[in-house]
């Protein structure tokens, strides 16, 4: 090679001087000011700074992303930044040009500790940092330690730390941050000021990736940029790393096709398209969006996930239609398809989008998967299509299951065809209902027992022992009422429920009631009755069920099958 080995070794480092630091890193906040979405945390830290009442222990709770480790860090340097001219005290603006506030920012902070609680959980390594902390800071003015992921500690290991955490030298301050804060003793929780930190709205994210790509000289599309907002999922952190996917992934501009297409994620004109054709009961638009889905290889996971949130937005709309902002792309058509569905089917719907996911990885593929959801949406629309009124019926709960590998139908993308004007009425009525009880007349003449038990206000033990009764013998006088009853379970009939019932026919008649319980057999009790009539009345819905001709095409074409014993006719 001409030039030699140093000529060589030139050329690298020149090239490494090209490397950038990633959007994540190079955009992280170093001063309170610049912290975004978590103004409660930075509004209670200033003060506790400017005031001086600082607490020895803090606990930042939150998801991935929101800011924990930053603001440990932003704390750092508030608690030892001197100024640039080395005489600046303890402040909550830092002057991030001190020695303390460059160190800390470039991780080379002597005096500051990050510790990752997930690689050094054991209590050998939390006593080797605690007994480090009994020693003076080198430098600075405060020995600050950041736990992060402290959840991760092991029961000995947060034993250990308990004392030195409840009373540390005054030197310490201790900054602990996890993302799952259930996991944490209550001894730890008890001993830190926990400040919740919460997850970055979308506007925020969209707002803050403007400034940044402005800052950096990348155009972009809005369209673009809401997308990796809602993909970030409340994490300032992510939408960075994957706006600096896009930018590498767009070469250019950062447009919303670029994005959409990176990320597998579904465009909202195909989301619309599913719900007109829910609205329009047209099944084979549903089946060529899965089809088109799948040639353009979108993840049908996050298609469910698109689609049940703009359902949710729709059905916010029919309750509250003040909830629909301005700048939201999709505002006009949630609008107009709040007053295309009813309430009842827009919550079907988004029961259906959410419940699918899970099922996605049990389907033959994920396409197939996503279709079925969706002619499922279709075919259990509540009083839209014909084909859904038998399963929609109020008066009656089944539950249907196919094999995972049924494939029929779906291919076709059209519903079961709607039952007949002549077909029979839902298998669920009951025929034979129990008629209501009326009020029983005094009279001499015996009483209608049944449904005279039926109604009296009685509950519990009483009410038991007066259902498996069955009245042998009655006599009225003037002054009184004797009556002789038969059971078969004696246990029920002590004094107590005895006296009770009698207590109850008293008042019903108006005059004192004198019982005498006599074991033996019975055979037309109250329960009896009403478990030969409930069969009845379960055994009738069964048989109208099996004869309904939807669900005879559910079986024929799906596979499906009626669970046995799952009719209950109301």
């Amino acid at each position: 090679m001409r030039g030699g080995p140093s000529t060589f070794i030139l050329a690298l480092v020149r090239m490494e001087g090209m490397t950038t630091l990633a959007l994540a890193r190079s955009w992280r906040p170093k001063t309170f000011p610049e912290l975004l979405g978590q103004d409660h945390v930075v509004k209670a830290l200033t003060h506790a700074l400017d005031q001086g009442r600082l607490h020895h222990a803090w606990l930042f709770t939150g998801t991935r992303g929101v800011g924990k480790t930053t603001i440990a860090r932003i704390l750092a340097k508030a608690l030892n930044c001197v100024g640039p001219d080395g005489q600046g005290k303890m402040t909550s603006e830092p002057c991030g040009k001190c020695p303390a506030c460059l160190e800390i920012d470039a991780g080379r902070y002597v005096d500051y500790i990050e510790m990752d609680a997930a690689s050094n959980r054991g209590v050998d390594e939390m006593a080797q940092l605690l007994e480090k902390a009994s020693y003076a800071p080198s430098n600075g003015r405060y020995k600050v330690y950041m736990i992060d992921e402290v959840h991760m500690l092991t029961n000995h290991a947060f034993n250990a730390m308990l004392k030195t955490l409840e009373e540390p030298p005054e030197h310490v301050k201790f900054i602990l941050a996890t993302t799952d804060p259930q996991k944490i003793p209550v001894t730890i929780l008890s001993r830190c000021l926990q400040f919740n930190l919460k997850q970055m709205p979308v506007p925020l994210i969209v707002e803050h990736l403007q400034n940044v790509l402005a800052a950096e000289k990348v155009e972009s599309e809005i369209g673009a940029l809401r997308v990796l907002a809602k993909a970030a999922q409340g994490s300032m952190r992510d939408a960075l790393s994957l706006t600096d996917q896009a930018i590498a992934y767009a070469a250019g501009t950062v447009t919303q096709e670029s994005v959409r297409t990176m990320l597998g994620t579904l465009d909202d004109a195909y989301l619309i398209k599913v719900l007109d054709a829910l609205a329009n009961k047209d099944g084979p638009t549903l089946v060529a969006v899965a089809q088109e889905m799948g040639e353009r290889s979108m993840s049908f996971s996050l298609a469910l996930q698109d689609l049940a949130s703009l359902i949710q937005k729709i059905a916010a709309a029919q309750v509250v239609p003040e909830s629909v902002l301005e700048d939201w792309p999709e505002a006009a058509e949630i609008r107009r398809l709040a007053g295309v569905f009813s309430r009842e089917e827009t919550q079907l719907f988004y029961q259906i989008a959410i419940t699918s996911r899970p099922d996605l990885s049990l389907a033959p593929d994920e396409q197939t998967g996503f279709s079925m959801a969706l002619l499922r949406m279709l075919a259990f629309r509540p009083g839209g299509s014909g084909q859904a009124q038998s399963m929609a019926n109020p008066s009656a709960a089944s539950k249907l299951t196919a094999p995972s590998g049924s494939r029929a139908s779906a291919a076709t993308g059209s519903a079961p065809a709607a039952p007949s004007a002549a077909a029979p009425q839902s298998a669920a009525t009951v025929t034979k209902p129990i008629a209501p009880v009326q009020p029983v007349a005094i009279s001499s003449d015996r009483p209608d027992w049944h449904a005279l038990m039926r109604q009296l206000p009685v509950r519990g033990l009483v009410q038991q022992l007066a259902h498996q009764t069955e009245l042998q013998d009655w006599t009225d006088s003037a002054q009184a009422i004797k009556a002789t009853v038969v059971t078969s379970l004696p246990q029920l009939a002590n004094a107590d429920c005895v006296g009770r019932l009698s207590d109850a026919l008293s008042t019903h008649f108006g005059k004192k009631v004198q019982i005498d319980i006599v074991e033996g057999a019975v055979e037309k009790t109250v329960a009896k009755i009403d478990a030969q009539v409930q069969q009845e009345s379960r055994q009738n819905a069964e048989e109208r069920i099996a004869a309904d001709p939807f669900v005879q095409q559910l079986e024929r074409e799906f596979g499906a099958k009626v669970v046995s014993g799952s009719v209950r006719p109301v």
